[in-house]
């Protein structure tokens, strides 16, 4: 087999995304076989997800993005702990791996053990030399570096186990949106993908919207009433019945359109089907509030002027290959093994 080179990783990953636009057989057993694996999977979601990275590598990003990447003469092994909380969570992070011309020792999380694997074999198939930079363990070992994402409890336990080598330790973090109140009907629309995708169980989904003072809730709520079917799925009404019923016994104030909770609440971690809200006076005020929180927060979502980076509404879940989870470049950290 002949060696992988930085022009061979470029071309297969253009295939990939091409494929990846039209899935094949094999590739759509698969998403078939990942619904049974975990509820949340729905095909729906899952089809999302593809479409998402075939997004990602389209031929002018796939070009844009590789003239920052030193590829490699002398691969190091760098282990990925992956998340399962949404289908294919942790390919970005073997896609730079790979683009790298490094070894990924992937520790597949049981929650998305198929997925994965399947769209790297479909890889494996475009450029065979790839097969030989990825390895599935069970337990890491013989690593060079280590890429693990987490809860804040297993990133204590990460950050101790992984302290001596080089490593990129990721977090809980949550996203959030900022509405001003000249919002269309479309844009609120649009909010709720930021919302509702994967069911809100990724770091880029917002859990809490930050309101101008006065804002009429009834705007935000027609907004997403075409959104209402999320309902439907039994694993999110049982969390939206669970959650109704604690404010409910609390007394807690909230509202409630029938499929999602609305709280006011300074936490930017919202329980499954509500979400948190604060309001805001001055716009210099709520950006200085949020600045103080950027180590927890993943994504802004606004089309609200402000100096932070922030996505269009309703692009949360449509991130570029450059737009790194927490704000650390994963090429750069790895350019930097070299």
């Amino acid at each position: 087999m002949s060696a992988l080179t930085h022009d061979k990783v470029i071309n297969a990953l253009k295939k990939l995304g091409k494929l990846l636009a039209n899935p094949t057989d094999v590739l759509e057993n698969t998403i078939y076989s990942a619904q049974n694996s975990n509820a949340w999977f729905t095909i729906e979601n899952i089809k999302k997800s593809i479409c998402s990275f075939a997004e990602m590598l389209n031929e002018t990003d796939v070009d844009d993005w590789f003239q920052s990447i030193n590829f490699t003469s002398s691969p190091k092994k760098i282990g990925l702990i992956l998340a399962g909380n949404i289908p294919m969570v942790g390919f970005h992070d073997v896609l730079c791996v790979l683009a790298t011309g490094n070894i990924a020792l992937i520790k597949l999380s049981s929650s998305d053990d198929k997925l994965i694997k399947a769209i790297l074999s479909e890889l494996f198939k475009i450029e065979p030399a790839l097969e030989n930079h990825v390895e599935y363990v069970e337990r890491l070992k013989d690593f060079d570096a280590v890429i693990a994402t987490g809860s804040n409890n297993s990133s204590r336990y990460f950050d101790y186990y992984f302290s001596k080598v080089p490593n990129i330790i990721r977090k809980n973090r949550n996203s959030v949106a900022i509405l001003d109140g000249t919002e269309s009907k479309e844009d609120i629309e649009n909010l709720g993908a930021d919302i509702f995708d994967y069911f809100g169980l990724g770091c880029r989904n917002v859990s809490k919207i930050y309101l101008p003072e006065g804002y009429d809730i009834a705007n935000f709520y027609e907004g997403i009433e075409s959104l209402q079917p999320i309902i439907n799925h039994f694993k999110y009404n049982n969390n939206y019945d669970y959650n109704k019923s604690i404010y409910l016994v609390n007394a807690a104030k909230h509202f409630d359109n029938g499929f999602l909770l609305l709280k006011e609440d300074e936490s930017l971690t919202s329980p499954l089907a509500v979400l948190f809200y604060e309001e805001y006076k001055s716009l210099d005020e709520l950006e200085n509030k949020l600045s103080a929180q950027a180590e927890n927060i993943q994504c802004i979502i606004t089309k609200t002027p402000i100096k932070a980076p922030k996505f269009d509404f309703g692009q949360s879940q449509h991130p570029k290959l450059w737009d790194y989870a927490d704000d650390v470049n994963t090429i750069a950290f790895l350019n930097a093994l070299s």
